[in-house]
């Protein structure tokens, strides 16, 4: 995602880093810790004002992820 054309809407800082994380969805997926959402952030350098944008997760990530936690 580097590369992206950010312009912060709070400061106007072109600034960011960018990192993701994974949530739960639902019920089940709570009670065996099994993170099916995955996320992008970006996050200005300056304010550090933070934009989440939904990722495309895989099936294998998230098996891998099952077996690792």
């Amino acid at each position: 995602m580097k590369g992206l054309n950010f312009v912060c809407p709070k400061c106007s800082n072109t600034g960011y880093d960018v990192s993701e994380f994974r949530a739960t969805g639902g019920f089940l997926t709570k009670i065996f810790d099994i993170q099916t959402k995955k996320f992008t952030t970006v996050t200005c350098s300056r304010c550090q004002y933070t934009e989440i944008y939904r990722a495309d997760s895989s099936m294998l990530g998230n098996i891998f992820d099952f077996f690792t936690d």
